[in-house]
């Protein structure tokens, strides 16, 4: 391997694992990008000139804390820096840097803190924990990468002007917490399906990365095996959602083309969850789409019984609409626009697929065409837009 492809594989796969040593030992996220960014430089003077290390990871950590030692001595000698010198001198000798603790839940929920907007959470967390560079975070929402640059600066400035601590937070925060993380992963995962691959990185796998990573640090949590077990469910039917270019709506899916293991791992880790006896809405929701997979055709009337549980946790109109959807799909239409008629979600692209789909049950052709028309202008999917002109086209009239 190459010095420049030996970088890029240890900082895509263990950035996040260098950063958050460093950030807990430093206290200032700029400080630790620059050190880190230090380091990565060095490698390629050193790597060029002696080859690749046995072990990268290990020597770009070393070298981080160093120049994170050098950072720190040209800043001043006042106490708090003393301390934090002394700390980085302990880890950079230490014969193991790969030894050193795991700290990146704390940063994970550093970066998914409630007071960051939604938006900073999740470019901060893909630009820290999964490696995507600032351009790339920048294409996911069609921002320049110099826009996207002062966000994540702003971020990492207000994570210290704020003074939000870098820690896990304590039972009495642990479940407001945590569900700004989910959030925040399965955020990543939908957009994925809106914007695609990002320089031949999927979001998706992004997203079920942080989910798996959430798990290995924290094996008890029922919430992160619902929300890992959501993931895989769906992600497990990737291949059919669209073939040559052209959408497939789940009813017209090849299921041969499912990734079986996929649909195994999620289910079992929903039976794991369940037997923990914590239900909550990314439990529910992987029990959804488990129901979509786990039979010869989706148990609509099981779908729908489901979004009546999951409204007890979320009674959100994005909820109601899902419920609609699935009560028009186990057969009754009418009930579902009933449902439609009292949401407000004017912007919200699948809103207007889904009651063009219904009035077209209903054989209200004119208005499910005025729908599919509201719905092809919010889609940012070229496939899915296509789907959506054909089901228009193939209305009476």
């Amino acid at each position: 391997m190459t010095p420049d492809a030996a970088l890029d594989h240890a900082l895509r796969t263990e950035r996040g694992r260098i950063l958050a040593a460093l950030i807990a030992r430093l206290g200032d996220f700029q400080r630790a990008e620059d050190a880190l960014q230090e380091a990565a430089a060095s490698a390629l003077q050193h790597w060029g000139r002696s080859g690749v290390p046995h072990r990268p990871v290990a020597w770009l950590i070393k070298v981080a804390f160093r120049k994170a030692i050098d950072q720190l001595r040209r800043a001043g000698t006042a106490s708090e820096i003393a301390e934090r010198l002394a700390v980085l001198a302990r880890d950079e000798a230490a014969p193991d840097p790969e030894a050193i603790p795991d700290e990146r839940l704390r940063l994970i929920f550093t970066c998914c803190h409630p007071a960051l907007d939604p938006k900073s959470r999740v470019a901060l967390t893909l630009r820290t924990l999964c490696g995507l560079t600032t351009a790339e975070v920048a294409r996911m929402y069609l921002d320049s990468e110099t826009t996207m640059g002062q966000r994540l600066s702003r971020a990492k400035a207000k994570i210290t002007a704020a003074g939000i601590a870098f820690e896990v937070p304590g039972p009495e925060h642990w479940d407001e917490r945590l569900q700004s993380v989910l959030a925040v992963i399965y955020l990543i995962f939908t957009s994925g399906h809106s914007v695609g691959p990002i320089e031949g990185r999927e979001l998706a796998d992004e997203a079920i990365y942080l989910a798996r990573l959430m798990l290995d640090l924290r094996p008890g949590e029922t919430e992160v095996m619902g929300l890992l077990a959501l993931l895989l469910l769906t992600h497990a039917r990737r291949a059919a959602r669209e073939v040559g270019g052209v959408f497939i709506p789940l009813s017209q899916q090849d299921r041969a083309l499912w990734q079986a293991g996929e649909i195994d791992e999620g289910v079992a880790l929903l039976e794991r969850a369940a037997g923990l006896g914590r239900p909550g809405p990314y439990q529910i929701k992987a029990a959804i789409a488990a129901a979509h997979v786990s039979g010869p055709v989706s148990d609509w009337r099981q779908v729908a019984a489901l979004y009546r549980r999951l409204l007890d946790f979320e009674p959100s109109d994005i909820v109601r609409l899902n419920q609609a959807v699935a009560l028009s799909e186990a057969g009754s239409p009418e009930a579902a626009l009933a449902i439609l008629r009292a949401l407000d979600l004017p912007d919200y692209q699948p809103f207007h697929a889904a009651r063009a789909d219904i009035l077209a049950k209903l054989a209200r052709a004119d208005a499910a065409r005025e729908a599919y028309d509201r719905a092809i202008e919010l889609s940012r999917n070229v496939a899915e837009r296509d789907f959506l002109a054909r089901r228009r086209a193939e209305l009476p009239g």
